[in-house]
């Protein structure tokens, strides 16, 4: 890739309002994990735990340890379908007691602050909360206000992170290419600078060690190296679509943000499928046998083809799978009783 440029920033900032995502934040003094907040430092034994735990729920050669009488609350400030689905039926697996929290009927319309919406579902006797918010950083603030037995689950959070879906697309790589990440090269494309999803994933892929990460997009639509700290550390940045995708084993492609985009940062939706669109003629670049993911929901005929996303390579069904098994795994992990 002779155009491509190694990006090394210094800093392991995110964003400026996104430090202070810390791993002591999300694991207690007795060692175990507390909160799921991001990806980024946890280590690669506690990832390949829940991996590892999450495959077992997909061959079902294990049932997970019953949550009953236990509250869990999706506390959503923002849309979702697959997340929230997912949550509500791994908690239902679970057997837990499933609260349904909807910011548009609630009294966060009057101007009631997510701190202490959460602190009273939590006065409620609710000990699981999986929160989306539209903000960078709320869960940090969140995670140091909360009970001692309180439980947090970043379900994404502006453009922070989103770490069950890193942990997801993580085993569904695992079961398509097999455990040893090294030899793969692993393209993320598109509108990566809005993407809490690309920031989970290249998190995780560094830590289980992937042998190269190529990340491609427009300029508008990747990180400046001063403003992403961390986020491109080690990657090969490319904006060349064709030259991403020579040699590829892995596609993983992102949905055009719109909502969260200032106006001119992409021309046209013509100009965009044109540039980044994936299409069976340049699914013929990567090696025969890559695969492609996409965190959904899909924008068709705009990042991605019908013929690629509904084709023999995708995994894009199997990922929405493998999503129930990987909450299972994490809200057992933080809520279920130790023996």
């Amino acid at each position: 890739m002779t155009t491509s440029t190694p990006i090394f920033p210094p800093s392991s900032t995110l964003f400026p309002s996104t430090i202070g995502y810390k791993s002591e934040l999300q694991t207690g003094s007795d060692g175990l994990l507390h909160h799921l907040l991001t990806l980024d430092g946890l280590p690669a034994a506690t990832i390949l735990r829940l991996l590892d735990r999450a495959q077992q729920f997909v061959d079902g050669s294990e049932e997970p340890a019953p949550l009953f009488g236990t509250a869990v609350c999706t506390l959503f400030f923002e849309p979702s379908t697959r997340t929230r689905l997912s949550f509500q039926r791994a908690a239902q697996r679970l057997g837990a007691d499933v609260l349904n929290f909807d910011a548009a009927t609630s009294s966060t319309t009057k101007g009631e602050s997510a701190l202490d919406t959460l602190k009273n579902i939590e006065a409620m006797g609710v000990r699981g909360f999986v929160i989306r918010h539209r903000e960078d950083g709320v869960l940090n603030e969140l995670a140091q206000h909360v009970n001692a037995d309180t439980r947090l689950i970043n379900a994404g959070d502006g453009r922070s992170a989103h770490p069950t879906q890193g942990l997801l697309d993580m085993l569904t790589l695992r079961q398509a290419k097999g455990e040893d990440f090294s030899k793969l090269k692993v393209a993320i494309v598109g509108d990566v600078l809005h993407s809490r999803v690309a920031r989970s994933d290249l998190h995780a892929l560094r830590t289980l060690g992937a042998g190269e990460i190529r990340v491609c997009g427009p300029a508008s639509l990747l990180p400046p190296v001063d403003d992403s700290g961390g986020m491109l550390h080690g990657c090969l940045v490319t904006q060349d679509f064709d030259e991403a995708l020579d040699g590829a084993d892995v596609l993983m492609m992102l949905r055009l943000q719109r909502e969260r985009m200032e106006q001119g940062l992409v021309a046209s939706l013509d100009d965009y499928r044109r540039d980044y669109g994936l299409t069976e003629a340049r699914m013929k670049r990567a090696k025969p046998d890559a695969v492609v993911m996409h965190p959904g929901p899909i924008n068709r005929g705009v990042e991605i083809d019908d013929a690629v996303a509904d084709g023999p390579q995708s995994l894009i069904l199997q990922q929405v799978q493998n999503g129930v098994a990987v909450r299972i795994a994490v809200l057992e992990a933080l809520l279920a009783p130790v023996a």
